[in-house]
């Protein structure tokens, strides 16, 4: 049984991400999920100085180790203006500051979602490029489109028929990953 750790990207109260990634959690049965928040751990905006005279906060480390003992991870990252948000961009600065290689052997499901029709699909790829830096291995995406008309709130549930099959394929191909 492997240990698998959930979060979204997203610093928003109504983060359709989150919302996107406890479904995903939902749906691995045989494996131990944990779905957190990233705003549970916070962290103030990456700078030299602030790392110099601050140090490491407990909540990063928190954090880390939070990461450390996952087997997996499940990301849904938003986007803001074609990129990454800020605050994404940030926790993963700290992480990094801390140690470079924070998700060596870690293997990872890689998701985002808007109410576009691309889904955060430049998140998505500019996340698929970088995590790999700090020693990530993506073994499957899945960019999900027009959330709000593809997902329903009131059954937690994809209500596209197609998506839902892809989605279904890329969550037991992950599972298929981390078991061997």
């Amino acid at each position: 049984m492997k240990k698998i750790l959930f979060l979204a990207g997203s610093n928003s109260s109504k983060s359709i991400n989150h919302k996107l990634v406890r479904f995903a959690s939902s749906q691995i049965m045989g494996h131990e999920v944990e779905l957190i928040k990233l705003t549970d751990y916070d962290l103030p905006m990456y700078g030299e100085d602030m790392e110099r005279e601050k140090g490491y906060s407990v909540n990063l480390k928190m954090l880390y180790n939070k990461i450390k003992e996952a087997d997996a991870l499940v990301i849904s990252v938003n986007e803001h203006n074609g990129t990454v948000s800020a605050y994404f961009k940030n926790t993963i600065d700290w992480l990094s500051r801390l140690d470079r290689q924070f998700l060596k052997e870690k293997k990872i499901l890689l998701m985002s979602t808007s109410n576009g029709k691309r889904g955060a699909a430049s998140a998505l790829e500019y996340t698929k490029n970088v995590l790999p830096r700090f020693g990530a291995t993506i073994v499957e995406s899945f960019s999900f489109p027009s959330y709000s008309e593809n997902f329903s709130e009131e059954s937690n549930s994809i209500s596209n028929e197609v998506l839902l099959l892809g989605f279904t394929d890329v969550i037991q191909n992950f599972v298929h990953q981390i078991e061997q």
